[in-house]
C-alpha cells in the first residue's frame, strides 16, 4: 500500500513538473481565469484531456505513434499556425485602440462555445501535449511495472489541480486587472507566449 501511495506521489510530482510551465494552454486557462469566462468548461477539458493523453501514454500508444512521425510534424504546423494567429490577435489587443480594463463579469454566453473550441484547438493541436503525456509520461509510468496506473493516475490528478487552481485562482487577480494598462500586460504575456510557440513549432516540423 505504501509503494503505491508513493508511486501515486511520484506520478502527482511528474506530471505537476511538466504542466507549471507558462505555455499555450496554461496562458489560456489564466487569461479565461481572469476574464471569469467558460472557466469551468475550459479546466474541464484541459484536465480531461490530459487524463485521456495519460492513459494513452501508460496504455502503450506512444510506442505505436512514433512509427508515424509525419502525423505528428502534420499536428506541429497545423497548431503553430493556430497559435500564431492566435498570438496576433492578442498582439492586436495590446496595441489597439480602445482596449478596457477587466470585464469582471465575463463575456456574452456566444463567447462559450468560442472558448470551447479554442480551448480544444489549443489542447489537441499542441505536439508538446502529445510529447509530456503521451510520449514522457507513458515512458516513466512504464517502469513502474504493474504500478503504472497508479503512477498515471497520479499524474492525471496533478492536472486537474493544477488548471482548477490556475483558472479558478486566477479570480483572485480581477481587481488588480481592472486597469486597461494592466489588462495590456497580460494579454502582451499571452501574445508573446503564443507567438514564440507557434514560431517554435512551425519552425521544427
Amino acid at each position: 500500500m505504501n509503494h503505491a501511495l508513493t508511486t501515486a506521489f511520484a506520478g502527482f510530482g511528474t506530471g505537476l513538473s511538466l504542466i507549471v510551465a507558462i505555455g499555450a494552454q496554461n496562458a489560456f486557462v489564466l487569461r479565461q481565469g481572469v476574464r471569469r469566462d467558460a472557466v469551468l468548461a475550459v479546466v474541464g477539458i484541459c484536465a480531461l484531456s490530459d487524463a485521456v493523453l495519460i492513459a494513452l501514454g501508460v496504455g502503450g500508444v506512444g510506442a505505436v505513434v512514433v512509427t508515424w512521425p509525419g502525423a505528428l510534424r502534420a499536428v506541429g504546423i497545423v497548431g503553430g499556425v493556430f497559435l500564431l494567429c492566435y498570438g496576433a490577435l492578442a498582439a492586436r489587443r495590446v496595441f489597439g485602440p480602445g482596449a478596457g480594463g477587466l470585464d469582471a463579469e465575463g463575456e456574452a454566453a456566444g463567447s462559450r462555445r468560442r472558448a470551447v473550441l479554442t480551448c480544444l484547438a489549443m489542447t489537441w493541436l499542441n505536439p508538446h501535449v502529445y510529447l509530456d503525456t503521451v510520449f514522457l509520461l507513458g515512458s516513466l509510468a512504464a517502469d513502474r511495472g504493474p504500478l503504472r496506473w497508479t503512477f498515471g493516475l497520479g499524474a492525471a490528478f496533478a492536472s486537474l489541480c493544477w488548471f482548477a487552481a490556475l483558472g479558478f485562482g486566477a479570480r483572485l487577480l480581477g481587481r488588480y486587472l481592472a486597469r486597461p494598462g494592466a489588462w495590456r500586460v497580460l494579454d502582451g504575456l499571452v501574445a508573446v507566449t503564443m507567438l514564440a510557440l507557434g514560431a517554435t513549432l512551425v519552425a521544427g516540423s
